[in-house]
């Protein structure tokens, strides 16, 4: 049981199709690679449509989709062709109180002023325009953010707004430094290029951030269901 809870938690922290016939949506798919701090690449696609949110972890067979307005989560894992379907609302408590006691050791963050600052440095990475923009937490560099505006960020905000303020009651003051970060980037536009410099609260940290490539597209609808054949897994929470 402590496996699945630590797979459900791993979903978390990185923290992730089609048929002939179907309904269409407008959205945006976002293919970025992610580094951890060994340098070790993983590649993770995004799927974001209209308050849906779908992420594909390639390497560890497992997806993950949100839909914020019916206030659902699905977490799929095709190696198993399993999937576990939970209440949004409820997911965000759990994981909330799982955290705790998994890291009960774990100092709660003190409060640091944020600011953000431009350096003036250009480049085009992937293709897209971008701007130096640095994260600056009392007065030492946490985060650079190469920031573009070639990209539609419609969709995509939607989607990032809500994200954003997970977790809002039940781990506030955890969340709310990556809240303000956000916020504060957000007037730069959309980043394609992240290092991070600091580790988050103990956790596994990330260390790089590159999008590869953004594309919109029409989107089957039942890219944000289970897919066809896979079997429902209930947790052990949702037995009665």
């Amino acid at each position: 049981m402590k496996g699945k809870k630590q797979l459900l938690l791993g979903w978390l922290i990185l923290l992730l199709i089609t048929v002939i016939h179907g309904k269409t949506l407008a959205g945006v798919v976002v293919e970025q690679v992610v580094k951890d701090k060994d340098g070790s690449p993983s590649k993770i696609l995004l799927y974001f449509s209209d308050y849906q949110f779908r992420t594909d972890h390639a390497e560890g067979g497992l997806s993950t989709v949100m839909d914020f307005k019916g206030d659902w989560l699905l977490m799929i894992d095709h190696r198993s062709k399993n999937y576990v379907e939970v209440k949004l609302s409820q997911w965000e408590k759990e994981v909330a109180k799982q955290l705790k006691k998994e890291f009960p050791g774990m100092k709660k963050p003190k409060e640091r002023k944020i600011s953000v600052r431009r350096t003036g440095r250009t480049a085009v990475i992937n293709g897209f325009s971008t701007e130096q923009v640095e994260i600056v937490a009392d007065n030492e560099r946490i985060e650079e953010d190469w920031m573009t505006r070639d990209v539609e960020m419609k969709e995509i905000e939607k989607v990032m707004d809500r994200v954003a303020q997970g977790f809002s009651k039940d781990f506030q003051r955890e969340m709310k430094e990556g809240r303000e970060i956000y916020e504060k980037l957000k007037p730069f536009g959309f980043p394609i290029l992240v290092k991070d410099y600091a580790t988050t609260y103990g956790l596994g940290a990330i260390d790089r951030v590159e999008v590869k490539k953004v594309e919109k597209r029409k989107l089957k609808e039942d890219v944000f269901l289970p897919p066809a054949g896979y079997q429902k897994v209930v947790p052990e929470s949702g037995k009665k």
